[in-house]
């Protein structure tokens, strides 16, 4: 699996997972495409300023441009202190293969290298069984359930934590 920074030209990609009811149940449904259009914009500017890492996973024995998922780690304000969260999306026909838990473990271990970011959350729905998994499987530690807001939306999540270089597969185990 390679893992690259996002570019312009996935936008295919980008309204995929983020157009689509299926892809976007968890996190209050599809949003629309020219907001998708803008996002992928300000994300590739984000990226080349280094603010934000914003990874698109590329399957082992696929072209550069096919497009598995993202896995996306940044900072933002919460309660008046910066804060690192990560996220992912895998597109349906990719996932049940382990491409998210080795994208985010690949993520978190540069992380640490980095040291930059702290202690990374991550907030899946409360009934997104596989992202829950994920935290679970790779030593985040779970906090609780909370209410957060995406686009404009309210969702109900579980708040997870991890240090980066103290999850699973960092050598540490």
């Amino acid at each position: 699996m390679l893992l690259r920074d996002v570019r312009e030209g996935d936008v295919g990609a980008y309204v995929r997972m983020r157009c689509d009811p299926v892809m976007m149940a968890e996190l209050g449904g599809p949003l629309p495409r020219e907001r998708v259009e803008a996002r992928l914009r300000k994300d590739v500017v984000e990226v080349a300023a280094d603010r934000c890492w914003v990874k698109v996973i590329v399957p082992d024995g696929t072209e550069d441009g096919e497009v598995a998922g993202t896995v996306t780690l940044w900072s933002d304000e919460e309660d008046g202190r910066t804060v690192s969260e990560i996220g992912w999306m895998v597109l349906p026909e990719y996932q049940g293969r382990g491409l998210a838990k080795a994208a985010v473990r690949r993520v978190l271990d540069a992380a640490a290298a980095d040291g930059r970011w702290g202690e990374v959350h991550a907030n899946p729905g409360v009934g997104n069984g596989p992202s829950n998994g994920i935290c679970r499987a790779l030593g985040f530690r779970l906090v609780g359930e909370r209410s957060l807001g995406f686009a404009g939306r309210v969702l109900r999540t579980n708040h997870w934590v991890v240090v980066p270089g103290e999850h699973v597969g960092s050598g540490t185990e």
